[in-house]
């Protein structure tokens, strides 16, 4: 796609990006969120109605009320057509990890604590079972593969080797804090934050660590209902799990994988509307 303005640098399984022309504002980049949908590892067919305005619309709604600082920008306008699914963000000198929190035992972090008692290098009490809601919010953070590769899950000690102990005890503190804030948030209206991920980087121009890409939605996120998950069904989520769900019944992961049939489509756009309305609706 043609933006007049702008030129195009880059391509990722949901986002374009884009770079404006204009050499005074080299410093800023367009991300634009498409409705593309992708799992192990493939972008799917069709795409997701709606998808990239809500994922934007929650990254907004986030950023308007956590206090840390983003890397969103309003030195310019997104175009008036792409409005909803645009930011003009700045350019970050980002870092390689990501920095997920968990606040409940699921995900790869269950499968690592069945295997070892613990997440990352971190033990956690005995006989948890799936689902469960640990003591307190942990870091475990994620060494970034190259687009293609699976991330990898690190310690705070190798965390501490690839940024340095300052840095990395920025990134944890930052992290859990933002994850306690937004939990609080999300209780409000009824939803559980299972578990995040975040990605900073240092602005060049502050040098103060900005959190950057999309900030708590349910791409980035594992959200439950409180009312299902009282009723101890902890395997539904606001978001692509559907999707997953239905690929691992019909498809062997090899080759290309299948068109996802209407209803599928229609149900992963209706959790994902239904999780932005919960959400940016609470006071």
């Amino acid at each position: 796609m043609e933006i007049p303005g702008f030129r195009h640098i880059y391509s990722g399984k949901v986002r374009e990006l884009y770079e404006p022309i204009n050499p005074d504002f080299s410093h800023l980049v367009l991300i634009i969120a498409t409705d593309r949908v992708s799992a192990f590892d493939h972008i799917l067919e069709p795409e997701i109605p709606g998808k990239g305005e809500n994922l934007t619309a929650l990254t907004n709604f986030w950023f308007d009320y956590l206090e840390d600082k983003n890397h969103r920008s309003s030195e310019l306008e997104v175009p008036e057509y792409l409005a909803g699914r645009g930011m003009i963000a700045k350019r970050l000198q980002m870092y390689p990890i990501e920095c997920v929190v968990r606040g409940y035992l699921s995900g790869s972090g269950w499968l690592e604590y069945q295997e070892s008692g613990g997440v990352c290098g971190i033990e956690l009490p005995a006989g948890l079972q799936f689902g469960d809601r640990l003591p307190h919010p942990i870091f475990t953070p994620a060494f970034k593969a190259a687009q293609g590769d699976h991330d990898e899950n690190i310690s705070f000690e190798k965390t501490i080797e690839l940024v340095g102990a300052a840095i990395a005890e920025q990134l944890r503190d930052a992290s859990i804090s933002i994850f306690i804030k937004a939990s609080q948030k999300a209780a409000r209206a009824g939803i559980i934050l299972a578990d995040t991920k975040f990605e900073f980087g240092n602005d060049p121009k502050t040098n103060l660590l900005t959190l950057g890409d999309e900030v708590l939605t349910p791409d980035s996120s594992r959200y439950w209902s409180k009312e299902l998950f009282d009723q101890g069904i902890r395997n539904q989520s606001f978001d692509k799990q559907i999707i997953r769900n239905w690929l691992s019944a019909n498809w062997d992961k090899s080759g290309t994988p299948p068109a996802l049939p209407s209803e599928i489509v229609q149900e992963t756009a209706s959790q994902y509307e239904l999780l932005k309305k919960l959400i940016t609706s609470v006071s």
